[in-house]
């Protein structure tokens, strides 16, 4: 009698054992997931010239004080979380909206407020060079620069990092395309038109001039103007020059930024180079002073944005 018991008592447990092993293997609706480890998120290392950074793949909060990285992120369709808000330009004014914050200016962040919003990534460019260290202990900072002797092949490597980190590829093989083909057009174009060219910075009615290897180089390197003067000392502010510098190099085309319009002042270029003297140029006589978009040049070149603009510009100089 104990053992028929003790069988059926057996038999009772193994079924039951049975129903919660089968209930507990089946879907339920009910049944939240796992939330994702550490081990689980993917992360990408980016290599850069101040150091290296591991980030997370798709990091949402992003603080960004390059704006050329600004400006490519935005093609790419990526939110940010704040920037700089004292010099935006004009055609990225959409981030002067409240809902982004305002974290200091191109040279001085504010690491208070930078710390207090915790983000997943920090861009920086040449501006924040020397607090690159201050912020890579707040967060992954990633430094992308423009080289001046290479602008596409600085401008691809700093697109293909973004878009790596936000799996934008894609994307980025396609602008890149686009992109290489219209300055292969204009290379080809400038080429015909024979002329050469004078970069000159207008800075509240003094003038610098910027030749081969400077910080405008584009339009020598790969837009293909000649210089008009071989000679222009290679210097971040550029070469200071008068009017009578203007009329004896005499170039074909002068093409003209503006700091004023992006720092402040009362002079505005065109009508500093208004004068006798300007007037006496083959530019001017021919109706080749060209005066460019300031922020693109001076703040933002290097963005997906800023480059066609820049090759729009130089092409439509072309008659």
């Amino acid at each position: 009698m104990f053992n028929k018991k003790f069988a059926i008592l057996s038999l009772i447990i193994v079924f039951s054992f049975i129903s919660i092993v089968g209930c507990s293997s089946g879907t339920s609706e009910n049944v939240a997931p796992e939330p994702a480890t550490e081990a689980q998120i993917e992360t990408v290392t980016i290599s850069h010239e101040l150091g290296e950074a591991v980030v997370d793949k798709n990091p949402e909060r992003v603080i960004v004080f390059d704006y050329a990285s600004l400006d490519s992120l935005d093609q790419m369709g990526v939110e940010i979380l704040g920037l700089p808000k004292s010099n935006i330009p004009s055609y990225l004014n959409k981030f002067s909206d409240n809902k982004y914050e305002d974290v200091g200016t191109l040279f001085e962040p504010n690491f208070e407020k930078i710390y207090e919003l915790s983000p997943d990534l920090i861009v920086i460019s040449g501006r924040q060079r020397e607090v690159y260290e201050e912020l890579s202990k707040i967060a992954p900072t990633v430094y992308l620069v423009i080289d001046t002797q290479d602008y596409i092949g600085s401008f691809s490597e700093n697109l293909n990092i973004l878009g790596q980190i936000f799996d934008k590829e894609e994307m980025v093989e396609n602008e890149l395309n686009s992109i290489k083909n219209k300055m292969d057009d204009l290379k080809t174009r400038v080429s015909d038109s024979g002329e050469n060219a004078l970069i000159i910075m207008a800075n509240d009615g003094a003038l610098s001039a910027y030749g081969n290897n400077s910080r405008f180089n584009v339009i020598h390197n790969e837009f293909g103007f000649p210089a008009a003067d071989d000679n222009i000392e290679v210097a971040n502010h550029g070469q200071s020059v008068s009017f009578e510098y203007i009329l004896e190099v005499n170039p074909d085309k002068i093409f003209v930024i503006d700091r004023a319009a992006v720092a402040g002042g009362s002079q505005a270029a065109e009508n500093v180079l208004d004068n006798d003297i300007v007037k006496m140029t083959r530019a001017y006589q021919s109706d080749n002073i060209h005066y460019l978009n300031s922020h693109v040049w001076y703040v933002s070149s290097g963005g997906i944005q800023s480059t066609n603009i820049m090759i729009d510009e130089i092409s439509s100089s072309l008659k």
